[in-house]
């Protein structure tokens, strides 16, 4: 019985080459993050921005999501994030921070507690002032430097000095490309959403490391191919992993997309971009960046009887 291979056996697609158009696209969608960000900025949430989060439940019957959303709506607080989560019968409110300091958010807790006692039961509520939200950014922003920081040191060591470089641009290639992806969309940009980023760069350090791995062998295999094909024979024999990968999660992903409901939409959908930059990045962006950088030291390029017989599998 032959086995379902996603990709052919004894790939040769040129992914070095594709270069002169993946990188002018890459540094296109950099720029347009860095003017969004600069303009537009990150559209935070309550735990960046403050604000006050009920969570209810409903004591008889079915949850009517619009009518609930109206009613907090016309409360003249602004605009209510609400939400179905957890077991049926459950919903969020999320009101933004008001003006006029701690009595200001006491007085939306008093009238939702007015507006919803009736017929749903207060399990948590919870109020964000300005100094807390505060606090969350830093520890965020601190949490993820950090983890950046800590993932480039352990490419350097894990690397020689120029593999690691092509990983650390790889890796800070595709934090870029998730930013701006919520720059564009503006999803709310909260406490999982930092989550969302560091998950997605374990994955890109994971899609990297793959296949620059199998480079490194290859240096030692074919000391004498050129540079170019080496590179195309390293993503092509590791191609059928990266798409069994890919694939997997993607349709995960989608899963959570389609049916994992409004708590977690935002992040299943960061994630599903995620993947797909992290995998273009491993094949198109970290990869054709070694021609830049001397791989081999400085050693003699000439073709050999084992590049001979190396170049008829590219």
């Amino acid at each position: 019985m032959r086995l379902l291979r996603i990709v052919p056996d004894n790939t040769k697609i040129r992914f070095v080459e594709n270069r002169w158009w993946s990188y002018p696209l890459s540094a296109l969608y950099s720029i347009v993050t860095l003017v969004l960000f600069l303009t537009v900025g990150l559209n935070f949430g309550i735990d960046f921005r403050g604000g006050t989060l009920i969570e209810m439940q409903i004591k008889t019957g079915q949850i009517e999501i619009a009518q609930v959303r109206q009613t907090a709506n016309s409360l003249g607080f602004g605009e209510v994030e609400v939400q179905e989560f957890g077991n049926a019968g459950e919903l969020s409110m999320r009101f933004a921070l008001q003006p006029g300091g701690e009595p200001a958010q006491q007085q939306v807790v008093v009238r939702s507690r007015e507006a919803f006692q009736d017929k749903y039961e207060f399990r948590r509520v919870e109020t964000v002032g300005p100094r807390v939200s505060g606090e969350l950014v830093q520890a965020g922003t601190i949490g993820v430097v950090l983890a950046i920081v800590g993932v480039l040191i352990y490419l350097w060591f894990r690397f020689e000095m120029q593999l690691a470089l092509g990983a650390i641009v790889g890796t800070l290639h595709d934090i870029v490309l998730t930013v701006g992806f919520f720059l564009i969309t503006q999803l709310e940009f909260n406490l999982t959403s930092i989550a969302a980023i560091l998950t997605i760069i374990g994955y890109s350090l994971n899609e990297t490391v793959v296949v620059f791995d199998r480079t490194r062998e290859l240096l030692r295999r074919y000391k004498t191919m050129p540079i170019p094909e080496l590179l195309n024979l390293s993503v092509n024999t590791t191609l059928s992993r990266t798409a069994m990968t890919a694939t997997t999660t993607v349709l995960s992903l989608i899963a959570l997309v389609i049916f994992g409901g409004t708590a977690i939409e935002g992040f299943a959908l960061v994630m599903l971009f995620g993947v797909v930059i992290c995998t273009y990045s491993a094949m198109f962006v970290s990869t054709p960046v070694l021609l830049y950088f001397d791989v081999r030291g400085g050693r003699s390029a000439e073709l050999t009887e084992d590049v001979k017989e190396a170049k008829a599998r590219v």
